[in-house]
């Protein structure tokens, strides 16, 4: 009881936070604050940063005959501006409205780009630049428009005319004062981390006194070193934002080279220990890992950014901070979620995953979570958020953290999770020979009077992932007989692995040109069950899991094996 009455506390302080922002928002919007956006109008763009993210010059071309594919949604505008449209799909229209398409129009490399692109600037500062109100001025979606504009000046301005020259450096130095003004009441996490980052883009590649730039690094640096954990993880303990964080921290660092100014130390840092971390989280075949809002990896955004990792050696295995371990031996990986849910505040794409794991074999997943459909239907949201969409236990069919979806907290389409493990202890257990660990999580003490313990190990040649889920009271204590001890042990399978019995009855999984493990369980035989891979690149798709099922009165502990009898030539 104590425990879901701090939750609801927590959540009505969320509640009541993000009621004042708004607030605020409005009040920084009207007629009364808007005279504070105005002032001297820059003279010219100093430098335009690099963008790290990848370009397509077949999309600039879509987008000049009037089709425009952003956020997994194709629109066409009929000839019209899209700033003149309605759209009902809101991803689509936070990605129009913070200009990343930009890089495309760069990338064509043409004159009939560069006029399209200056063409759809000129239409979004006459149609939103002075009125300061909805998705167009979000301050999530100014900044990275402020961003965009900087990196890709030097197309937008290819040819321009004086007049329009003006009004983009006019409209450029507004949405940067209307940044600055909103910046310390945006909501916790990655938004208000890359308005510091936009301003500091600002204060680098505009004409400003030094006092800006100097506040501008300040700011940064603040919000670094309380965002950005010691092992380089994200205060989100989402493995995307890491990604996309890296994407715009790396070229910020290249520009105050290149303005022969000095980076502050929390950035050099930050990104020192980020890139690490981004390693950590791979698998062999260089995907990420699907943990707590990661869904489909973009191989080639992936290798944009590790291209500037200079660490050599193979990743860490353990990332205490961020919660979450690594065993990797013999060419088979796993990735284990070991750590309590994120504050709320940045807990709107977290998953009630806790102590489940990934597994790898050379190039090809077998065991994973099943991640998110970044942009798939809301609906399918809490499903892939819940407990039993990943490969760990759940306790009479419920999740170990809960989310609310009564309120929609910070106008996004994920509920916060306001409540899960409070304590999530961990240690490893390597020897020579083997890695390993054991982990429990208090997340179904509460409802059930039960901890869940967990504990893997790898053998050296990779060939044995043995694992142990244990199923107690407080003190060690057997659970009772109360219709309220039911637990399912899911092994979600990856789509491409196939699964039969061999001629000895055993489970085997395998997949084209890829390796052969064995499932045994000594105590229950695996039941296959169907499950859903919502990280699909093209979409969610078909997958099996492999379920243990049995009642923890009966059953205090079962041990479990994945063996590899075949290795891919």
């Amino acid at each position: 009881m104590a425990t879901a009455a701090g939750s609801t506390t927590r959540l009505w302080t969320l509640v009541a936070k993000e009621v004042w922002r708004k607030a605020r928002r409005r009040l920084r919007a009207g007629p009364i604050y808007r005279w504070r956006y105005s002032g001297r109008t820059p003279e010219r763009v100093l430098i335009a940063p690099p963008d790290l993210r990848l370009a397509d010059p077949q999309i600039a071309l879509e987008i000049y005959y009037g089709r425009f594919p952003l956020s997994g949604h194709l629109v066409e505008t009929g000839g019209r501006s899209p700033f003149q449209i309605e759209v009902q799909n809101r991803g689509w229209l936070k990605t129009l409205h913070g200009f990343r398409w930009l890089r495309h129009m760069r990338a064509a490399g043409t004159e009939l780009a560069a006029a399209n692109a200056r063409a759809l600037v000129a239409d979004w500062i006459a149609i939103h630049g002075n009125s300061i109100t909805g998705v167009a001025w979000e301050p999530a979606t100014t900044a990275k428009r402020i961003i965009a504009w900087l990196q890709h000046s030097s197309v937008v301005l290819q040819g321009a005319e004086f007049p329009f020259y003006r009004a983009y450096l006019k409209s450029l130095a507004m949405q940067i004062r209307y940044l600055r003004s909103v910046t310390k009441e945006m909501p916790d996490g990655k938004d208000r981390l890359r308005a510091r980052i936009a301003l500091a883009f600002s204060a680098l590649s505009l004409p400003a006194p030094a006092s800006a730039l100097r506040n501008a690094t300040r700011h940064l640096a603040e919000e670094l070193d309380r965002q950005i954990l010691p092992d380089g993880g994200h205060i989100s303990r989402n493995p995307l934002t890491l990604m996309e964080l890296l994407a715009d921290l790396l070229p910020l660092r290249y520009t105050y080279a290149n303005q022969a100014e000095t980076p502050p130390a929390a950035l050099i840092n930050a990104v020192d220990r980020m890139l690490p971390a981004l390693r950590f989280f791979r698998h062999e075949d260089g995907a990420l890992a699907r943990f707590n809002g990661m869904g489909a990896t973009i191989h080639d955004r992936i290798a944009a950014i590790l291209r500037h990792d200079d660490t050599e050696g193979a990743p860490l295995l353990h990332a205490p901070h961020s919660g979450y371990e690594r065993l990797s031996m013999g060419g088979t990986t796993v990735i284990a979620d070991t750590g309590p849910p994120p504050p709320v505040d940045v807990s709107n794409a977290a998953h009630a995953g806790c102590l489940s794991f990934e597994m790898s074999s050379g190039r090809q997943h077998f065991v994973v979570n099943c991640g998110v459909d970044t942009y798939g239907a809301a609906e399918f949201r809490p499903l892939a958020r819940a407990t039993a969409a990943h490969s760990t236990a759940t306790l009479n069919d419920t999740s170990s953290a809960r989310f609310n979806h009564s309120l929609r907290i910070n106008d996004v389409e994920s509920p916060p999770l306001i409540g899960g493990p409070r304590q999530v202890p961990c240690r490893r257990t390597d020897q020579p020979g083997m890695q390993g660990f054991i982990a429990s999580h208090d997340g179904y003490v509460a409802r059930f009077s039960l901890y869940h313990e967990r504990e893997l190990s790898l053998s050296s040649d990779g060939n044995v992932l043995a694992g142990i889920d244990r199923f107690l009271r407080s003190g060690g204590a057997t659970a009772r007989n109360n219709g309220r001890d039911f637990v399912t042990i899911r092994f979600h399978l990856h789509p491409d692995v196939e699964l039969f019995h061999d001629e000895e009855e055993r489970l085997v999984l395998t997949a084209p040109n890829a390796d052969r493990w064995v499932m045994s369980c000594g105590e229950i035989a695996p039941e296959i069950e169907e499950s859903i891979y919502f990280a699909g690149l093209g979409g969610p798709r078909h997958s099996r899991q492999l379920v243990l099922a049995f009642k923890a009165s009966d059953l205090q502990e079962v041990h479990w094996q994945l063996t590899r009898t075949h290795m891919a030539g």
